[in-house]
This record gives structure tokens, C-alpha cells and sequence, in this order.
């Protein structure tokens, strides 16, 4: 059975993957102690089935990881009914689809300022960075204009976010954990600083909203609205950000599809961002507890024992996609499920589709030449999968 650190597995799962799918029903992977999903319809009822929670195991000791703990315990993606639904449902009164079809002339005025940007540092070499320089700052700047955060705390969000999702891979480093305590508590008292402002001084931001928002006598505590504003961030962009670079790396290397994707960038955009997350899955590991014994796929999984649903094996199953393998920005229909699915669908996802549907196209019209310049770098993670580093030429 592969290993979730081996680089190799790292840089390229799918082959490990496609084997594993051959296997009747999910299979208890020994080294991180999970039943593993990588069928679609075996993924998708794990994601589905009530019986399957989204459990969270306090970090011990407690007393150094509060604030992380409570992050994950008193958000949404972490909690389950009663208290997920009445979470959720306060969430979505102010995080609408309304509110961000609002937001896209925001995306787009945002996207032009980074295309300006690029233009005016391109230089001599006409290169630059389209993670570093495009992909990974434009969600985080939507986010941080959604909450309300001043523009010149910006850099902070993303280092924080960073270290903090470090902690969903396998086997994280005591730097890594160190790391991801002190960004818990550091994000957490920064947002608290501005969920106190905005209680005595509202303005139209989501934080704002948030602190005020109501349902049959509910409000959000504290520690919730803090943990949905980190949540926000932190699952918002990821996926964002590796569903782009991830989808645009495979478009570029397929030449064909290059082709028809930068001739009809506005005609395809919501096909192509759809086979981004389904080719390459930002996220490829989703956790679940069960509470009962539960059956999926044949395999009975014991009360207490954790399930994951392999997303990205799932999205490459051969029974649900013609082709798997193949990228095909057209493709539809496309019932990937890179989003998740049942309760905990990823709240943030018509935001995530709606910046990579505007700003792909925006893309492409400035720079139709755009080409790789060099082989990308990976981030040496599995559960996140994303690129480090895309370097790319205009022409």
C-alpha cells in the first residue's frame, strides 16, 4: 500500500489511485489508520451518509492548542447537527448567492488591478509567477474585502492560513505544529480585534453582518463567528488557488485544449474551471467518523473507526467519467465532486467558481500567448495538492 508522504505518490497519485479502485470496496490503509474511499459512489455516500460525521479530535495538550481546537470545533466544516445546521444557517443569511454575484465586479476590478500589475513587472523576460503572482493573491484579496480586512494587513492572511492547513497532511512536522499554534492564535485575536470594531461601528463588510445576523432568537458566539471568518479564508482560498494552478498547468500541457480554451476563454470558462477541479483535485482527502456501524461499498466500518473519501480518485473514476485520464475542458456533464457533497458542500464554492470563471477569461484576453517557462514546482503535500511555484511567459 502507497504512503501519503512517499514524493513519489506526492507528485503523481493517480496511477497508485486507479489501482486502489480496482479493490471491492474501501480498504483499511494501515499507516493513517483509515478506511479509504476512492470509488466515486463509494466517496460520494461517505460524504452523504448521516451515520458518518465530521468528528473532531481536540489536539492534545489542550492547554497549548485552545485556539486551534476551537477553530475547528465551533466551525462549520467541523461541526455536526444540530449544531451544523444552525450554524449554516446563520452563515448563509449573510453568505448568499446574492451577496457574491454582488461581489463579481469586485473580482473583476481585483483581477485587472493583478493583470496591471504583472504588465507593468514583466521586464525583459516576459515572465512571471501564476501562482505567486496571480492565482494565489486574487482570493485572498476577495476574502479579505468581503471581511472587511484593511488592505494593508493583507500579507498577513495567507502565511496564517498556511501554516494552519499544514496541520491536515499526514504527518506534520513540531515545526509545523508550532507554526500552526501560533498562526491559530495570531489569526484569531486579529479577527476578534476587528469583530469588536464592528460591533460598535458596522459597516456593510460580511464580519459586520456576521456579529449582527439573527434567526428565531440565535446569534453567532464569538468563537464562531471568529472560527467562520478563518474557515472563510483558509477552505475559501485553497481551493481557489490549487483548483487554478492545478487545471492550468494540465491545460498547458495539453495542447489541443490549450488551444480551444485561449480561442474561446468566455464560451468555456465554466466547463474548464469544472474539469480543473475534476482532473487534478484541489483536495484530495476528506475525513469521517463513524458513529454507528456503518456499511459502505460491502466493508462494514466499526463505530469510533474514521473513513476518508478519496476525492481525487473519485473524480477519476472510469465507471462515472468517459476518459478519466483525459483532460477535457468541454466535458459535460461533469458531476465531479470536488466541492464534497451532503451537509458540509463546501459553503464557499459559488464564490471559488465564481473568481475562476471571471478571472480565467480575464487572464487569457491579456495574455493569449501565455505558455509554462519552466516545469512547475509542487507543494510536497497529498491532501492539499496544489504548486508552489508555475512559472509562465506571455508569448
Amino acid at each position: 500500500m502507497f504512503s501519503f508522504t512517499d514524493p513519489e505518490f506526492v507528485a503523481n497519485p493517480y496511477p497508485q489511485l486507479a489501482e486502489l479502485r480496482k479493490q471491492e470496496g474501501p480498504v483499511w490503509h494501515e499507516e493513517s489508520q483509515l478506511f479509504l474511499a476512492s470509488k466515486y459512489k463509494d466517496a460520494s455516500k461517505v460524504l452523504r451518509t448521516r451515520t458518518l460525521g465530521r468528528i473532531f479530535s481536540p489536539k492534545e495538550p489542550e492547554s497549548d492548542w485552545e485556539t486551534f481546537n476551537y477553530l475547528h470545533a465551533d466551525s462549520i466544516l467541523d461541526s455536526e447537527p444540530p449544531k451544523h445546521a444552525r450554524l449554516r444557517s446563520l452563515v448563509m443569511k449573510a453568505f448568499n448567492p446574492k451577496r457574491i454575484e454582488e461581489l463579481r465586479p469586485d473580482v473583476e476590478r481585483i483581477t485587472k488591478r493583478l493583470l496591471d500589475r504583472i504588465q507593468e513587472n514583466l521586464g525583459d523576460t516576459g515572465q512571471f509567477d501564476l501562482i505567486a503572482d496571480f492565482a494565489e493573491p486574487l482570493p485572498v484579496m476577495v476574502i479579505a474585502e468581503l471581511l472587511g480586512f484593511p488592505e494593508s494587513d493583507e500579507h498577513l492572511l495567507r502565511p496564517w492560513s498556511q501554516a494552519i492547513v499544514k496541520m491536515y497532511e499526514p504527518s506534520p512536522s513540531d515545526q509545523e505544529r508550532a507554526e500552526a499554534r501560533r498562526a491559530s492564535d495570531e489569526f484569531a485575536a486579529y479577527v476578534h480585534g476587528l469583530m469588536v470594531d464592528r460591533k460598535k461601528s458596522p459597516g456593510s463588510d460580511l464580519i459586520s453582518e456576521l456579529a449582527l445576523v439573527e434567526e428565531e432568537g440565535e446569534k453567532l458566539s464569538a468563537r464562531e463567528l471568529i472560527a467562520t471568518c478563518v474557515l472563510l479564508l483558509n477552505a475559501g482560498h485553497e481551493a481557489s488557488v490549487n483548483g487554478f494552478g492545478n487545471g492550468m498547468v494540465a491545460a498547458m500541457k495539453a495542447p489541443s485544449q490549450w488551444q480551444d480554451l485561449v480561442a474561446n476563454p468566455r464560451a468555456m470558462a465554466e466547463t474548464a474551471v469544472d474539469e480543473f477541479l475534476r482532473f487534478d483535485a484541489p483536495l484530495h482527502l476528506f475525513e469521517r467518523t463513524a458513529t454507528e456501524d456503518t456499511e459502505v461499498g460491502g466493508v462494514i466500518v466499526p463505530e469510533g473507526a474514521k473513513i476518508a473519501a478519496l476525492l481525487g480518485s473519485a473524480n477519476r473514476d472510469e465507471t462515472v467519467f468517459e476518459h478519466a485520464d483525459e483532460l477535457n475542458l468541454s466535458r459535460s456533464p461533469n458531476p465531479h465532486i470536488g466541492f464534497g457533497a451532503g451537509i458540509h458542500f463546501c459553503i464557499g464554492a459559488p464564490l471559488a467558481r465564481m473568481e475562476m470563471t471571471t478571472s480565467l477569461p480575464m487572464l487569457l484576453e491579456t495574455f493569449p500567448g501565455l505558455r509554462l517557462s519552466a516545469e512547475p514546482s509542487r507543494r510536497p503535500t497529498f491532501v492539499l495538492r496544489g504548486y508552489e511555484s508555475v512559472p509562465v511567459a506571455v508569448g
